[in-house]
């Protein structure tokens, strides 16, 4: 992976802080080995730890370095993949049991954020899927069907309502899922380490790993300048699995198609503006075909995210593109400036679903969340601590074998270059 360039970002300068880490030095001995400390990695070592299980995480920057502290923080419910296609993809039985999983993942984070008292900006009043013209609404209004013939609290909104409830202008209506919510991301990160580290897990940051061989049934592991012996690995790395370029089980990451995300945050608004734009502080994207997102956080800044690399060829067409939509948005916004810009990495799938892999003996991963980490990374990350306890039905996906994506290099430079492309003319008259 390319040297990035250092951004400012909101969840770094508004999180709390994170629990003091540092790189494994010597040797030491675990039940199960963790790679990546993000809402996967983190909410499995949790979980076995709270069933007594030896758990230790490795990671080879920072605790959320990857998408958990570059996440738009929406906690959705389910994949943005409509229920019923879904379904025709996994089959009844696996893709009913996915989406029960994934329609209850809200409810298991803010029941984490509740046991663990974790100060992550957490609101559960739901999410705004804003309809963009005809073709929009009907897509809302087949995705409220969906999900209401399997009892979930949806509702498609008029224009009217739309607006009352995010503040803004142009929508053709909303699609609210009251089981979902914000949160600082990043902060909910942190909040799942000091959990972890409270029941026992060991955390090291700063530690890539490096290379592992199997010995009997146990792994020995080469992380950073220490070594670790364990008998089961997951691995909890997705989209940012090529961050340590020679590190072992990396092949996932090539039918992972990279599509870069950026964000903006203003300054502070005034409180006369603030109360207008989503005033039940609900999370909101769109239906556009190259998507948009706006969120507030608690201190009244509007973050707008949008497909896009904040590169330096790419930054400028994308900062004035996020100026001018907030402009067109909310006409009433007034003056405001960026005080912070950053971005990620979306990790996709050829079938826009997550996908579980053994990757060799007692090696596990799950990758792929297409833009909905939060839920689905906290959810996945208790089946996999599940499955390494021996419970082979834990994880709600099939085992797959790896299926590389030939076209993703050029699938993620058409995205980049069609992005901005579209955010250099969107909104301008």
């Amino acid at each position: 992976m390319a040297t990035e360039r250092a951004l400012p970002n909101l969840w770094h300068a508004t999180a709390p802080a994170a629990p003091e880490t540092g790189p494994l030095a010597g040797e030491l001995a675990t039940d199960v080995a963790i790679i990546g400390g993000g809402f996967t990695g983190l909410s499995a070592a949790l979980h076995l730890a709270e069933k007594g299980v030896k758990a230790t995480v490795v990671e080879a920057r920072m605790i959320g370095f990857g998408g958990s502290g570059r996440n738009v923080g929406l906690v959705n419910a389910g994949m943005w993949v409509k229920p019923d296609d879904l379904v025709a993809t996994l089959g009844a039985d696996a893709g009913n049991r996915l989406l029960k999983e994934l329609g209850d993942g809200p409810s298991l984070v803010y029941d984490l954020v509740a046991k663990h008292g974790m100060q992550c900006e957490a609101v559960r009043n739901g999410t705004l899927h804003m309809a963009v013209g005809a073709d929009g609404l009907k897509d809302i209004q087949d995705r409220e069907a969906q999900w209401k013939k399997r009892g979930a609290p949806v509702e498609v909104l008029s224009a009217d309502k739309a607006h009352a409830l995010s503040g803004a202008e142009g929508f053709a209506g909303a699609l609210l899922d009251r089981r979902a919510g914000t949160i600082q991301p990043l902060a909910y990160a942190r909040g799942l380490a000091h959990a972890a580290l409270a029941a026992g897990v060991r955390i090291f940051t700063d530690t890539p790993l490096l290379a592992a061989e199997r010995q009997g049934d146990l792994w020995k592991l080469k992380a950073g300048r220490g070594r670790i012996t364990t008998r089961h690995v997951i691995l909890a790395t997705n989209a940012y699995g090529g961050l340590v370029p020679d590190a072992p089980w990396k092949a996932h990451t090539q039918e992972l198609t990279i599509l870069p995300y950026f964000q903006f945050a203003t300054n502070p608004l005034p409180g006369k503006v603030a109360s207008r734009i989503l005033p039940e502080r609900q999370g909101a994207w769109d239906t556009g075909l190259v998507m948009t997102s706006f969120r507030m956080d608690q201190q009244n800044r509007m973050i707008f995210g949008s497909i896009g690399r904040l590169d330096a060829m790419a930054e400028g067409t994308h900062r004035a593109f996020a100026a001018r939509s907030l402009r067109k948005l909310f006409p009433y916004i007034g003056d405001f400036h960026f005080e912070y810009w950053w971005d990620g990495n979306i990790g996709m799938t050829t079938n826009n679903l997550p996908a579980m892999h053994v990757l060799a003996p007692n090696v596990v991963s799950v990758s792929g969340y297409n833009g909905r980490g939060i839920a689905p990374g906290t959810v996945f990350g208790r089946a996999l601590a599940q499955h390494v306890m021996g419970d082979a039905s834990a994880i709600p996906l099939s085992e797959t074998p790896i299926t590389p994506d030939p076209w993703r290099t050029v699938k993620s430079a058409f995205y980049q270059a069609g992005a901005q492309a579209k955010h250099f003319v969107d909104r301008r008259f």
